[in-house]
């Protein structure tokens, strides 16, 4: 089935490009030129109408990272739909600041579309699952916390926290690996599907909301720990 795609651009020049190229790839894009445009059409929708928002940075009634903030903040499962932002390329202070509001990813303009096709697969890509799900994937439980993979949900004390896809495919990928030091571009190679750029620090940003979300205090962790100079390490004995 052909999924469908929300850019929110003002530039039609741009949007019809990606439009072409994507639905030679099989994708539908939609275009919306405002952030009130798209906000709207992310609204009126039904969840699972949109794979994807490819958000722009700069749009000419606000921001992107205000149009990011209120789509993590809509109060239904279409909070949850995944979102790259496109910036502006040496703008790292923007990029950062966007994936602290639920950006799943981030892609500089100028881009290469081979290299913006990639990334929206990566960023799509589910774990193949089998059949039934409710009885042949097991749930992972360290301690308190509770990870349903069928489900794509995480739990601490019964009370679901709610992730982006990205930060799901984060904490499955070091939770299998529990006990174990990942490096930072494993992680990336694990969750992306590509190698890891040593210079990009977008994971350090990933596993600060994670830890937000499942840590009782995010400042001095217990379920995600920084190992100096190495990476990250998801413990495998937690609370009881």
């Amino acid at each position: 089935m052909t999924q469908r795609i929300l850019m929110i651009e003002d530039d039609q020049r741009l949007g019809g490009m990606v439009a072409s190229y994507l639905g030679q790839n099989g994708y539908e894009v939609e275009q919306a030129l405002t952030a009130a445009s798209g906000l709207s059409r992310l609204n009126d929708s039904q969840p699972g109408h949109y794979a994807l928002v490819l958000l722009d940075l700069m749009l000419p009634d606000g921001s992107g990272l205000e149009v990011c903030s209120r789509i993590r903040a809509i109060d239904s499962p279409l909070s949850s739909v995944p979102i790259v932002m496109l910036t502006a390329k040496g703008d790292p202070f923007d990029r950062i600041v966007g994936l602290e509001m639920g950006a799943d990813d981030y892609l500089p303009k100028p881009f290469e579309p081979r290299e913006l096709l990639a990334r929206l697969r990566a960023v799509l890509r589910r774990p193949a699952l089998p059949e039934p799900l409710s009885s042949d994937v097991p749930r992972l439980r360290f301690g308190r916390l509770e990870i349903d993979p069928a489900a794509r949900l995480v739990r601490v004390d019964g009370q679901e926290r709610p992730l982006t896809a990205y930060q799901f495919d984060l904490l499955m990928a070091m939770a299998e690996r529990a006990g174990r030091v990942l490096s930072r571009e494993q992680l990336m190679d694990a969750v992306r599907g590509e190698a890891g750029d040593p210079l990009d620090r977008s994971i350090d940003v990933h596993v600060g909301r994670l830890r937000a979300a499942i840590e009782d205090d995010p400042k001095q962790p217990q379920r995600i720990v920084t190992v100096r100079g190495a990476g990250y390490m998801f413990a495998k004995v937690q609370d009881a």
